[in-house]
């Protein structure tokens, strides 16, 4: 039953949640992944935790090296304590977090009379949080600011509810529980706006990465409907799996990216999007891109879930290992070829492998170049979660332009073979496209230097009028040659 309302004294406390209601992000959520995401050690260790139960874990993972100063607050949240505080009623801090992030929050924020969590033994969330609310404040004590069905209960014993981003079922329940409840306004409430969000998050712009699937059937000049058919098909699972994976390695690379000068406007680092959808959407997707998998052949679900695992193992460790990152992201792209060739039924030659490689590590290394380069240009420290420095920027901008040029000696190497004269006649031009190509990688490599390059050299690609001028002028090249 519901508490019966008393009038808005000055001296009545505001209680407020923590977790989705003054940040826009879940401390457990995130300190989980900041621990999965470290050694295999620390996985194991919170394995042994599990058992003892939920309060337990979050006791646990309350070690996780979380920057307070950095996560998402809410404006408007952080607008209402002010405007508590300013007609001198007391606030207080109550959440369903452990003790030890709370009082991080609290001191930090410095905006808070006191302040209830869980601690090693008591998960305070939902009912037991109303118990103890109401054993020190009483029923109809305080009012009360939540943004999740589990604050019902609070709500109940409330004078007054409060709620911020609460999902359409949970608010229909406040208002039927307490029909006075006020909702603050949501700044993503725009559904326009929502998808544009979920666009981003989903990297549905990078999804031109896996147009590599389309090259062995080109190459192979199988322009038939069903080898485009299945080609197609193939570029729908990679770009589902690959979403699926973005989600998982923006959830363990929060604390990183809220550090970095552009990733922190990413939707899970600024709190626009929550935490609990993204970790919903990420094994939906990977289903739904298995099941297309499936549907082109059985050999190529297994490509697909090569490409999964090793991506997986690039988003947990691999990433943080000195060019073993910059080997495994151009395997990953060549994986993308393979999965094509697979997909079509067409036999790659080891030439195209060959040239796919040294690309593609040419590639991932002016990507690491840029980054560094950008971080030099700001006066910021090495990267954390990259074993780079910044010193190592000759050497890195020395094996970019080293791996491109290999690539091009590769390209000449099989237009000197036997092979070429079998699929065009006209196989001379071809000789052309490898000027283009040690055009545009010098090129790219001056502009990375000139830190007037985007931080994915493919995206920057996708931009730049002179990169699509040289890709349609290679272009026009092999279809002349055919």
């Amino acid at each position: 039953m519901r508490a019966q309302r008393r009038p808005v004294a000055s001296g009545l406390p505001l209680v407020v949640d923590l977790d989705g209601t003054l940040i826009r992000s879940d401390l457990f959520i995130e300190s989980f992944f900041s621990v999965i995401g470290g050694t295999p050690r620390s996985g194991l260790a919170l394995a042994r935790v599990a058992s003892r139960g939920k309060a337990a874990i979050k006791h646990h993972l309350a070690a996780a090296p979380l920057d307070v100063a950095r996560l998402p607050y809410d404006p408007a949240v952080l607008d209402h304590i002010r405007e508590a505080r300013g007609e001198g009623r007391p606030v207080y801090l109550a959440s369903g977090s452990n003790t030890v992030l709370v009082a991080k929050v609290a001191a930090y924020l410095g905006l808070f009379d006191g302040w209830f969590a869980s601690d090693s033994e008591t998960d305070l969330s939902g009912q037991a949080k109303a118990d103890r609310l109401v054993a020190e404040f009483g029923a109809g004590g305080f009012d009360y600011l939540g943004d999740h069905a589990d604050d019902l209960p609070v709500w109940a014993r409330a004078n007054r509810a409060v709620a911020v981003r609460l999902a359409p079922a949970a608010r229909r329940a406040l208002l039927i529980l307490a029909p006075d409840a006020a909702v603050l306004p949501e700044a993503e409430a725009d559904l326009a706006l929502r998808a544009r969000i979920w666009a981003k998050l989903l990297r549905v712009h990078q999804y031109a990465k896996n147009a590599l699937v389309f090259v062995p059937p080109l190459m192979a000049h199988r322009f038939d409907g069903a080898a485009f058919l299945a080609a197609f098909l193939a570029f729908v699972a990679f770009s589902l799996c690959a979403s699926s994976v973005y989600l998982l390695n923006d959830l363990i690379d929060l604390e990183a990216d809220r550090a970095h000068p552009t990733k922190r406007d990413r939707a899970l680092a600024s709190g626009r999007v929550p935490l609990v959808q993204a970790m919903l959407a990420a094994p939906l997707l990977f289903v739904a891109s298995l099941g297309v998998g499936l549907a082109v052949s059985w050999a190529f679900a297994g490509v697909l879930l090569g490409y999964f695992a090793l991506t997986t193992a690039y988003s947990f460790v691999l990433k943080r290992k000195m060019l073993v990152d910059v080997v495994t992201l151009a395997a990953l792209y060549t994986i993308r070829v393979v999965g094509g060739g697979v997909a079509v039924g067409v036999v790659l030659s080891d030439w195209l492998l060959a040239f796919s490689l040294f690309m593609f590590i040419s590639l991932a290394l002016i990507k690491r170049y840029t980054e560094l380069t950008d971080r030099l240009h700001r006066g910021l420290p090495s990267p954390a979660n990259r074993d780079y420095d910044v010193s190592d920027l000759p050497i890195v901008a020395s094996l970019a332009a080293a791996a491109g040029y290999n690539a091009v000696v590769v390209l000449a190497l099989y237009l000197s073979s036997e092979a070429v004269t079998q699929l065009y006649s006209r196989p001379k031009l071809l000789w052309c496209v490898g000027p283009v190509i040690l055009y545009w990688i010098s090129r790219a490599l001056l502009m990375a230097h000139r830190r007037t390059m985007h931080d994915d050299p493919v995206v920057f690609a996708l931009r730049d009028r002179v990169s699509l001028v040289s890709a349609a002028l290679i272009g026009a090249l092999v279809l002349a040659a055919i």
